[in-house]
């Protein structure tokens, strides 16, 4: 390869490789109803921007890295670049299947695809090795386009980015796709190709190109290994391997968690339990990782820390995977949300290999501790309160039951005002008002459980996802209809500010149900629920639309109840 180059010239007659240990495909791709400005997004409006102008320079594509390993043959290994390779490659893919429905290609295209997309059986790029057969099949031949089954966020990623492409040519006359051909195929960019790994790892981390900045999680795999080349000794190529075969476990765990949770925050709670202890933060954690690294016995540190981050992530991924599909507890808690101060205990629970039972029964526990968290809003750091059991909680002490004791005592305590903020009293404060849609909807599905459990032994929970699509509507709508008698009371101030935004104005419905009953009158709202208990629990209150109205009084009747079950059960 060229030092300064085109992307034609680049892939031409080679054959570019993402290593397993690198991440997989991460841009995202806009959604129909989403704002643009997406990586993908962002990508296609450059080049539209470079076609409409008179620029006679080509476009320029950025800085490309390369390890390569064997100088015998034509296989370039990419060490940072990769998320915009794949991208030119899925471009050009949709292209190409567009440019075919008009025409044939002519000597010249053939080429170009050649080149850059596939010579025979010879394809010019390969992504990560799990998500390569779905980017072979569904982006390169084709032969996969209905409906593919995708196993990790990064395929649905590839996938998203070919639609949006397909879509966004489809209207699109051959002009503008020969055109569009001819800049990309002409663009320049700059490479650069290490045998030397070490150089490679170097340049990467100071190395800042347009597109996805680093993850920490990156950076600090790179400082791992940029380490162990230069202090490894004897160790450094058995060390290495070691380095990224646990990073290829965990970038494929990362593409199946990651709608879940965020790769910077994994690397946190595995220090957090690495250490042992929750007062370790995002600003700490690459300086203690530093302090480690400058530290004697640097090499037993990566070797154990990769090892733990490893596990971690192995450990959230049966979690949020199998395990939140078959607990009933796991899947509570994660609906819940907003949970990365319980993580680092499930991450030990998995870790010491506690029965399901129990990691069920914590599961519990935290999620009440969660909740009141969410609700309340305090600015009193709550790691505090619990950083002790959490501590205590380790290989020699599997125990949970201190950790469900601390935080029962947390929900009545009142003597000590700065341990009290989040006791029964609070909460109940915190339920008073508006409360969030997320947090409302996840407390009215469990009051329909509630309400389903009664009389009712040995009822299995209904899951959320039971419940098609569902949503949270308010009773009285937000908006007064303009149909009177509308059947709901009088939209005073004291309405408005204190009765349409409260637990006892809001209802679970399905999201087609919340569409169908809008801004209708209460009888006919009234008519339509059924379908789940808290519906029908409406109909009991007011037995009698015709003649009785959704009331201030029945409201804060209901509202009263709920936040009674709520501080009862959490």
């Amino acid at each position: 390869m060229e030092a300064s180059t085109t992307i034609r010239k680049m892939m031409a007659g080679n054959k570019i490789v993402v290593p397993n240990y690198q991440r997989a495909y991460s841009w995202d791709t806009p959604s129909k109803n989403e704002d643009r400005n997406t990586h993908t997004d962002v990508f296609l409006s450059d080049l539209e921007e470079h076609n409409k102008s008179i620029a006679r320079s080509p476009y320029y594509f950025g800085h490309f890295l390369f390890e390569k390993r064997n100088a015998e043959d034509n296989e370039f290994y990419v060490i940072d670049g990769q998320q915009r390779l794949t991208t030119i490659v899925i471009f050009l893919s949709a292209l190409f299947a567009k440019l075919k429905t008009i025409r044939a290609l002519s000597e010249n295209e053939e080429d170009c695809y050649e080149d850059m997309v596939k010579r025979r059986s010879t394809i010019r790029f390969s992504t990560v090795d799990y998500d390569n057969q779905l980017f072979v099949d569904y982006v390169i031949a084709r032969t996969n386009c209905d409906h593919p089954v995708l196993d990790t966020e990064s395929q649905r990623r590839i996938v998203g980015a070919f639609d949006f492409f397909k879509e966004k040519l489809s209207g699109k006359c051959e002009e503008y796709l020969t055109r569009m051909l001819s800049i990309i195929s002409k663009s320049t960019c700059s490479t650069h190709q290490v045998q030397d790994e070490s150089e490679a790892i170097q340049m990467f981390i100071f190395q800042n190109n347009r597109g996805k900045r680093p993850s920490t999680l990156e950076i600090v795999k790179a400082q791992f290994m940029y380490n162990v080349h230069l202090h490894g000794g004897h160790e450094k190529s058995t060390l290495i391997k070691e380095i990224k075969n646990r990073f290829e476990k965990i970038y494929s765990s990362i593409s199946s968690i990651e709608y879940n949770i965020n790769e910077d925050d994994v690397l946190l709670y595995t220090q957090r339990v690495y250490f042992n202890s929750l007062s370790e933060t995002n600003a700490l954690a690459l300086d203690k990782i530093n302090i480690k690294l400058s530290e004697e016995g640097a090499l037993d540190f990566i070797r154990e820390f990769t090892d733990s981050l490893a596990k971690s992530f192995q450990y959230l991924s049966e979690f949020f995977g199998k395990d939140e599909r078959n607990c009933f507890e796991i899947h509570s808690l994660i609906t819940l949300g907003g949970i990365a101060i319980a993580l680092p205990f499930i991450i030990k629970a998995y870790k010491y290999g506690l029965p399901k039972n129990d990691i069920a029964t914590l599961c519990s526990s935290l999620e009440k501790l969660v909740l009141r968290h969410r609700l309340i809003g305090t600015r009193a750091d709550m790691s505090i309160r619990i950083n002790d059991k959490f501590k205590g909680f380790n290989k020699s002490n599997k125990c949970i039951r201190p950790i469900i004791d601390r935080i029962e005592s947390m929900k009545t305590v009142s003597e000590w005002w700065w341990w009290a903020y989040w006791n029964n009293d609070k909460l109940k404060e915190s339920l008073q008002g508006e409360i969030p849609n997320p947090v409302a909807k996840y407390l009215l599905w469990k009051y329909e459980i509630h309400l389903e459990q009664q009389g009712n032994r040995g009822y299995t929970p209904r899951r959320l996802d039971d419940i098609e699509n569902p949503e949270l509507e308010h009773i009285a709508p937000s908006t007064e209809p303009q149909k009177k008698p509308h059947g709901y009371d009088e939209y005073d101030e004291k309405f408005k500010n204190e009765y349409l935004n409260c637990l006892g104005n809001y209802l679970l419905v399905s999201g087609s149900h919340n569409s169908a009953i809008g801004n209708l009158p209460f009888a006919e709202k009234h008519k339509s629920y059924g379908c789940l208990e808290q519906q029908r629990e409406i109909q009991q209150l007011v037995p009698d639309p015709k003649n009785e109205i959704w009331s201030k009084e029945i409201i804060a009747k209901r509202k009263e109840k709920i936040i009674a079950f709520i501080v009862d059960n959490f």
